[in-house]
C-alpha cells in the first residue's frame, strides 16, 4: 500500500472531469462558466479530486469556478502533449505525422508545459499536483513522445512549481521501459481498463488490482495512483463487445473500485464524470464517447442513480 503522507496528499475520492457537451470539444466551442458551474456543483461534495487534462480554456475555466462559487474540490492540472516522434504501431489512422508536423508539435509542447507552470502559479492552492502528460509513451498511442522528452518536461516543471509532478499511463509502459522516468515524478499515475484487454466484469477488479500492485512492487520507493479506471457502458463493437458493456457491469465496477481504493487508501480517479460525444468515431455507440457515470445531458446512470435521484 502507499501513502502520500511525504507529499501531503490525502486520501479522497477522485474523477476524471471533461465538460464538453453536444457540439463542443478541444480546439472549438469550450463549455461556458456556467455549463462548468452546473457540472462542479453536480460533482461537490461527493468526490474531492478533480483530474482534468490540459491547460485549456476549460481548465481555466473550471479553476475559476471553483474560485468564484468557494468549491472544494483540489485539481491535478495537465498539460497534453502531442507526438514528438512518428509510431507506426498506433492500430488506427493516426500516430504518423510530417517532420515539420512534430517540429511543430515540439514548440506546442514547450508551450503547454509554460501554461502548465503559469495556471499554477494563478491558482496555487486549488492545485494539488501536476502531470506533463497523457497516454504519451504507450506502444499503441498515435501521440508519441519519447521517455526522454517527457523527462525534459518534468524536471522543468519541478524546477519552477514545488507542486507534486507525475505523468499519466498506462500500466503497461511502467513495468516495461518507464524506469528513468518513474525515479524522476513525485508520484506514479496508472491507467487500468479491464473492458479494453477483454476482461469480464467478474474479472475485472481482480486485474485491476493485477495491474497495480504490479506497478506497484516495482517501484516500492514511490507512491502509485490510479488516474484513470472505468467502465463503459455502449459499443459499437469497436475493441469491446457489446455484451460487455453496460449501466448495470459500470455500478459493479465502480461500486468494487472504489470500496478497494478506500480500503486500501489508493487514490482512483474513476473515467469519467460526463459522457463526451465529441470523442472518437461518428457513430453513436463508439465506446469512447460512454464512460461517464453521467450521460451527456447530465442525468446520472445506475452507479450513482442512487445519490442524485433521492
Amino acid at each position: 500500500m502507499n501513502t502520500f503522507d511525504a507529499l501531503y496528499i490525502e486520501h479522497g475520492r477522485a474523477i476524471c472531469y471533461s465538460g464538453f457537451r453536444k457540439g463542443q470539444n478541444p480546439g472549438g466551442l469550450y463549455p461556458t462558466y456556467n455549463e462548468v458551474k452546473e457540472d462542479l456543483l453536480l460533482l461537490h461534495g461527493h468526490w474531492k479530486y478533480l483530474r482534468v487534462f490540459d491547460c485549456d480554456r476549460h481548465a481555466e475555466t473550471v479553476l475559476e469556478v471553483i474560485s468564484k462559487e468557494k468549491l472544494d474540490f483540489q485539481l491535478m492540472l495537465s498539460a497534453y502533449i502531442t507526438a514528438e516522434m512518428n509510431n507506426f504501431n498506433c492500430p488506427w489512422n493516426g500516430g504518423v505525422y510530417s517532420e515539420e508536423r512534430l517540429e511543430l508539435n515540439r514548440a506546442h509542447n514547450q508551450n503547454r508545459i509554460k501554461c502548465l507552470i503559469e495556471m499554477v502559479r494563478q491558482y496555487d492552492s486549488l492545485v494539488f499536483s501536476l502531470s506533463v502528460g497523457n497516454e504519451a509513451c504507450v506502444e499503441w498511442t498515435d501521440h508519441y513522445v519519447p521517455e526522454s522528452r517527457v523527462l525534459e518536461y518534468v524536471k522543468q516543471v519541478r524546477s519552477k512549481t514545488k507542486k507534486p509532478v507525475t505523468f499519466c499511463e498506462n500500466y503497461v509502459p511502467w513495468l516495461l521501459k518507464l524506469e528513468k522516468l518513474a525515479n524522476e515524478v513525485d508520484f506514479i499515475s496508472i491507467h487500468t481498463y479491464p473492458v479494453w484487454e477483454y476482461k469480464h466484469i467478474n474479472e475485472a477488479l481482480d486485474y485491476t488490482k493485477e495491474n497495480y500492485y504490479s506497478v506497484a512492487k516495482k517501484y516500492p520507493h514511490k507512491p502509485v495512483i490510479i488516474t484513470e479506471a472505468g467502465w463503459a457502458t455502449h459499443s459499437n463493437g469497436r475493441g469491446i463487445s457489446p455484451e460487455n458493456v453496460n449501466e448495470e457491469y459500470q455500478k459493479i465496477y465502480f461500486e468494487k473500485l472504489m470500496e478497494w481504493s478506500e480500503k486500501e487508501g489508493i487514490i482512483t480517479f474513476f473515467f469519467e464524470a460526463f459522457d463526451e460525444y465529441w470523442k472518437g468515431s461518428p457513430e453513436p455507440l463508439e465506446p469512447e464517447k460512454h464512460w461517464g457515470l453521467f450521460k451527456i445531458d447530465r442525468t446520472p446512470k445506475i452507479a450513482v442513480r442512487h445519490i442524485f435521484q433521492k
